[in-house]
């Protein structure tokens, strides 16, 4: 239940900001249809907020949230005041059943939420952008923009490019926005970023819902139920439900900048492009300019390809090129005007794509045939129906309907067809070249393929929804098949809905009640460092957003702005089952299942599973295990000078009864082993000795693997810790 109060507090809370903003900034042609601007222009106001609270050097978010509210409350009483209670409200509720679309998207989205935890979370199917921007949330709620204190300003581990600290970090190269609406209404909302990750993601979603009727409705002229249910469509469709799960909102806000500029791009354009008409439309293009350049400033440089291709095709039609000139200097004037306020952004443009050259970022998404266009796909997988050939039927019906509504508009002479094709071809032609590079060249192109996909939904939808003025015809026959066409299409959405909430009510990704317990570790005086060395990206990448107060090193290249350097902590972190205790006072159990180890202690070593482990299993209760096969080896790297006793104790259990003992790779069979079976125990290990430097350590056992029947590894003991405990007085001088 605390998931719909929380997501419905912050969508209202938006919106209380946007009110004032979208009055104001619609122009008067349209001034009775501001409503729609209210959710996008919130968004846009908040990250203006943040990005001067941040350059003003003010003390985060918790520091000034409180008095920024007056901001908004001025706005809202000169509005009313200056429109009328009556029309104030008349406004509000002309709009009443595209609110009602946009709740409905709301409520779904934080279903599964509420299946998934009892209280605030972020869950993820699969990637970690959600502890990326929830780090970001907290830089901004925190810190000033002078701050170099913890993580901060640990340059060796945060230098991207040109930043050298990691709040410059999130204002020149990450995704601005969506850390900057966190870290706000989370001050606001008394809720910490990983509370709030999840909830903003699908309130971004929802919000877009009045921005796709208003695309429908305004520029391709679809009658008002026509384009409230295409908004729905959207608030339903599997295309932008796939960056909730992934806790994905830069491409979500991307979007409804984008359709907000071709609006308005082409709407500039029908009107003559006069100047008096340019300067109303300027706030709304401002609007759209600060959520992409906060949000995904790279998508800036084909944000507007539809409208541009639209404009060209006009005026090589009519021969208006000194028109076309002037448009273009009218639309890049206020761009040029927020990209003045925003410099650093348009400044860590071109570090952003070489960024892209250097890492293969995303993963591999499949390829959208004409039935993905419509989100007839089958849930969170994005895979086609390919039951009997289920797939290339709604492909085909998809393109059936869409060349045949085509080509009754031609007849017709219709002259939005244009239109139509100015938004389809650039982006599918962008989205065709990214697919088949990612097949030549093997990466992940699939994936930048899918975000330019889906930041140019809001225009594609209405697009590829053109077959529904076919419902036009005199004929009855072209309704009834719009009408059972778009029942089919409803249909399969809200089944793909469905299968992303049972996914998520599920997820693999969940920032749980243990892994919250890790920020206890920032409040421990005597931990002064951490080595982050938490096997798994989501949890390392958490861990990393709870101790932003204390510098970190991370043996692995995590994510951008945690590169990987020699580990300097003090502690080291983990939650691996291969533990290192280096005596009394030095190992500091955090949970169950995270642990402290002092680099500092006179028997401290670092032991790594090798060769021969298989990946962590875990149950819904947090516990947790791995599998290891005869000959397993553990990394072991003993920094001192000279060897170390340690003692190892074995928690776990076997498929069969069996001997097991670690011995130094390559060494002879032990002589002395210790017994486990198929009940899980702790034992007693032989005691090694540990050399100075790097050694390997096999799992040594008489009795060979087993293959159980169904699985295909071969398995002999399941761990659920493996722990070496250093002795003392290990050292010649008795330390």
């Amino acid at each position: 239940m605390i998931s719909f109060v929380v997501g419905f507090a912050l969508l209202l809370h938006v919106a209380f900001w946007g009110i004032g903003p979208a009055l104001l900034a619609m122009p008067p042609r349209w001034r009775r249809f501001w409503p729609i601007l209210v959710m996008p222009a919130g968004f846009a106001t908040q990250s203006l907020v943040v990005w001067i609270g941040a350059y003003a050097n003010l003390r985060g978010t918790n520091a000034y949230a409180w008095p920024s509210e007056i901001l908004p409350l001025a706005l809202f009483g000169l509005v009313v005041w200056r429109r009328g209670v009556r029309r104030f409200v008349d406004d509000f509720g002309r709009f009443g059943l595209v609110w009602m679309a946009m709740a409905g998207s709301l409520l779904a989205l934080l279903l599964p939420l509420a299946f998934a935890a009892h209280g605030l979370t972020t869950v993820s199917l699969g990637s970690c952008d959600a502890a990326d921007y929830a780090a970001g949330a907290r830089v901004f709620m925190e810190h000033a923009h002078s701050d170099r204190s913890g993580f901060l300003g640990l340059t060796e581990v945060v230098r991207i490019m040109s930043v050298d600290n990691f709040f410059d970090f999130w204002l020149r190269l990450n995704h601005f926005t969506p850390s900057a609406l966190m870290a706000l209404n989370g001050s606001i909302l008394h809720c910490p970023p990983h509370e709030l990750a999840g909830i903003l993601t699908a309130v971004v979603l929802a919000a877009s819902v009045p921005v796709v009727f208003w695309i429908s409705r305004a520029l391709f002229g679809y009658t008002a139920i026509a384009s409230l249910a295409i908004a729905a469509l959207y608030g339903l469709s599997p295309i932008p439900w796939y960056s909730v799960a992934e806790v994905s909102p830069a491409p979500l806000l991307a979007a409804q900048a984008i359709a907000l500029l071709n609006w308005a791009g082409i709407a500039l354009w029908r009107g003559g492009a006069d100047r008096g008409r340019t300067l109303r439309l300027w706030p709304v293009l401002a609007i759209g300019y600060v959520l992409v350049l906060g949000s995904y400033n790279f998508i800036l440089t084909v944000s507007l390809a539809p409208a541009v291709l639209f404009v060209l095709g006009r005026a090589w039609r009519k021969g208006e090129w000194r028109l076309m000139s002037r448009w273009i200097g009218l639309m890049v004037t206020p761009l040029v005007a927020c990209g003045l306020v925003f410099w650093a952004r348009v400044a860590g443009l071109l570090e952003r794509f070489l960024l892209f050259q250097t890492y293969d970022f995303g993963w591999r998404i499949p390829v959208l045939g004409p039935d993905g266009w419509l989100g007839m796909v089958r849930g969170a997988d994005l895979e086609p129906w390919r039951w009997g050939g289920l797939h290339w039927l709604l492909a085909l019906l998809v393109l059936a309907a869409l060349g045949y509504g085509v080509i009754w508009a031609v007849r017709e002479r219709r002259r939005r067809i244009w239109l139509v094709a100015s938004i389809i071809v650039p982006v599918l032609a962008g989205y065709a070249f990214l697919e088949i590079r990612a097949v030549v060249a093997g990466t992940n192109a699939s994936y930048d393929a899918f975000k330019l996909f889906a930041v140019f939904y809001p225009l594609l939808l209405p697009a590829f929804c053109w077959w529904i003025t076919l419902r036009r015809s005199p004929r009855l026959i072209p309704w009834f098949a719009v009408v059972s066409f778009a029942l089919v299409i409803f249909a399969f959405n809200a089944l793909a809905c469905v299968m992303f909430i049972v996914a998520l009510s599920r997820p693999p990704l969940l920032v749980d009640g243990e892994l919250r317990q890790v920020r206890r570790v920032e409040a421990m005086p005597d931990v002064a460092s951490v080595n982050m060395l938490i096997p798994d990206m989501w949890s390392r990448l958490w861990a990393n957003e709870f101790l932003l107060n204390k510098p970190q090193y991370f043996a692995t290249h995590t994510y951008e702005g945690r590169l990987n350097t020699p580990l300097r902590g003090d502690w080291d972190l983990s939650s691996a089952v291969v533990r290192t205790n280096p005596g009394a006072g030095s190992y500091r159990e955090v949970t169950a299942h995270y642990w402290l180890a002092d680099t500092r202690a006179a028997g401290f070593f670092r032991a790594l599973a090798g060769d021969g482990w298989y990946p962590e299993e875990q149950l819904a209760n947090g516990e947790r295990w791995r599998w290891l096969r005869v000959g397993a080896t553990v990394r072991i790297e003993n920094p001192h000078p000279y060897p170390v006793t340690a003692r190892v104790r074995l928690d776990g259990r076997s498929l069969e009864p069996r001997q097991v003992a670690l011995v130094p790779a390559g060494a002879k069979p032990p002589v002395s082993y210790a017994w486990i079976n198929d009940q899980r125990r702790t034992v007693s290990l032989p005691e090694i000795q540990i050399p100075a430097g790097v050694s390997t350590w096999t799992l040594a056992s008489p009795q060979p693997d087993v293959h159980p029947a169904g699985d295909a590894r071969a398995l002999a003991v399941c761990v659920f810790s493996l722990t070496f405990e250093g002795q003392p007085d290990a050292s010649p001088t008795g330390r």
